[in-house]
């Protein structure tokens, strides 16, 4: 085979494979959980203050729950006093199933009013804190835990950590 019809013939290949391995995927794919700077940054656009953030916060001395905890202060829209807060972000789904009673069981440390204590669940996120919250102010955090949540972490993230 001459040199000439060799690099051609070369090329030619070279372009197949480029080719094929370049096959784009149309589908998207499936949002995964935010990390708490973009989950806090959606809040805030919403109209919802947070300050005072500490990672590592439970809010008990659980040592399963510590580091999946941060904790802030929040206010605004109808909140006018300001709460505190207490966010666990579970790995995946189903830690934050098997983990989710450990929550409630923590929440009792620093719950002083059982009948306006507030829970919001929304995999793999669990909000705790003292209530009562203004329905507006709950309102948008439940909408930015659900915007943040991305498919729930169903699919990703295996293991058992936190």
């Amino acid at each position: 085979m001459p040199p000439v019809r060799r690099v051609v013939l070369g090329l030619l290949l070279s372009t197949l494979v480029v080719t094929g391995c370049g096959v784009v995927s149309t589908t998207p794919p499936a949002p995964t959980p935010a990390n708490f700077p973009d989950l806090a940054g959606g809040l805030v656009l919403s109209g919802v203050k947070i300050d005072h953030v500490v990672a590592g916060d439970a809010g008990c001395t659980d040592a399963n729950l510590i580091p999946t905890a941060i904790s802030f202060e929040a206010s605004g829209l109808d909140q006018a006093e300001t709460v505190k807060l207490y966010l666990y972000v579970f790995r995946n789904a189903a830690v934050f199933e098997k983990k989710r009673q450990t929550v409630d069981t923590c929440a009792e440390r620093y719950v002083t009013d059982a009948s306006t204590f507030e829970s919001i669940d929304q995999s793999p996120y669990v909000l705790t804190g003292q209530g009562p919250w203004g329905q507006a102010f709950e309102a948008a955090i439940r909408a930015g835990l659900a915007k943040a949540a991305g498919n729930g972490g169903n699919g990703g993230g295996g293991g058992d950590g936190m």
